[in-house]
């Protein structure tokens, strides 16, 4: 087929006659195929990851300066002292905060998108403080505190909550704003067992638990991360069909159906991947609050897209979000699910606002 036989067919090119054929590209049609405004706010957010991430590996008891740390990656013969704490010490924990970051985004986006409901995280519908619970268990009561038991029990602890979420509230219909109130009750009450258990065991047990519970990327490296990078790896490629699937869902049961998605099935796949990324997260750093909430409304307009469920998007900003929030962290000496938490209160605090005006 000649270059004028494909340009006559193609919706994108399209030829102009100046005594000879050219190719004239149609960039409006090119801007429906490609999302630019996604593309430039994924490269703007990849600009900010490095940054916030090589300014957070400044940061530390062995003052390092930004030149060393960018000698120290491009130059195999730089100082091997400086070297080894890029490498060894602050590396594995700025990639650490991006996965992290990565993951709970991406879980935001499905549960949010599942229930039609920007409330809809796990921090909220309480399946964050399932897999708290179950590494609760895991390491204080078993005392098993491998990173493979604590991610064992955070899958297990996460995938009960969801359950019992679902069974209670799903009355014929499944409403998102029932799935919501129920989910803060079964929160809080999940809440409650994990203080129980952590007051009715000695004081070393109950202060060790209470360190991972503030969520903290300190002491993790690359013996944690590769595993950890698999098995996000994995789910993020499964999650891929969801990308299509979801937006389809918030439409509703009925026309899903008739556009050849099953709701039944697609909600169960999205709970169970959405739990085992929550339980990804859980298990490595501890909870890290209100990224999965904020992420993807961050993302959504961004992009000014109609669904929280855009996988790049998403997956980048909740990365922002934490490398940024660790920085900040390592500065004032406190974990970063401290600074979450701080942020992100504020933030529910607005969107609740924001729902509330708008409905009045």
């Amino acid at each position: 087929m000649s270059i004028d036989q494909r340009t006559e067919r193609s919706p994108v090119f399209a030829p102009v006659d100046h005594g000879r054929r050219l190719l004239r590209i149609d960039t409006t049609r090119i801007a429906a195929i490609i999302p630019v405004r996604s593309l430039v706010v994924c490269v703007v957010l990849i600009v900010a990851i490095i940054a916030a991430g090589l300014a957070s590996m400044t940061i530390g008891a062995y003052e390092v300066d930004f030149g060393s740390v960018i000698r120290a990656i491009v130059d195999p013969s730089s100082d091997p002292d400086i070297r080894q704490v890029v490498f060894e010490w602050r590396l594995p924990r700025v990639l650490f905060a991006v996965l992290c970051g990565a993951a709970l985004a991406l879980a935001g986006g499905i549960f949010q998108s599942l229930t039609r409901n920007p409330l809809g995280s796990p921090d909220i519908i309480g399946f964050g403080v399932g897999a708290q619970f179950g590494v609760t268990l895991m390491m204080v009561v078993l005392e098993l505190n491998t990173y493979m038991f604590k991610a064992v029990g955070a899958l297990i602890g996460g995938l009960f909550t969801a359950l019992l979420v679902y069974v209670l509230a799903n009355k014929n219909t499944l409403s998102s704003f029932r799935l919501i109130i129920v989910g803060i009750g079964v929160s809080a009450g999940l809440g409650s067992l994990t203080s129980w258990i952590l007051i009715s065991v000695s004081v070393e047990k109950a202060m060790m638990a209470a360190t991972w519970g503030a969520g903290s990327l300190a002491s993790l490296g690359f013996d944690q991360l590769v595993p950890a990078a698999i098995v996000f790896a994995v789910v993020a490629l499964a999650c891929l069909p969801l990308n299509r699937t979801l937006p389809v869902l918030e439409m509703g049961d009925d026309a899903a159906t008739a556009l050849g998605v099953s709701p039944g099935r697609t909600r169960l796949g999205a709970m169970v991947f959405g739990v085992a990324l929550v339980a990804l997260v859980t298990a490595a750093a501890g909870p890290i609050s209100f990224i999965a909430l904020a992420a993807p409304q961050i993302s959504q307009r961004l992009t000014r897209s109609n669904t929280p469920m855009g996988t790049a998007p998403v997956m980048l900003t909740g990365a922002a979000l934490v490398v940024v929030s660790d920085a900040v962290a390592q500065l004032v000496a406190v974990p970063v699910g401290v600074v979450t938490v701080s942020v992100g209160g504020i933030y529910l605090a607005w969107l609740l606002a924001a729902q509330y005006a708008r409905r009045a």
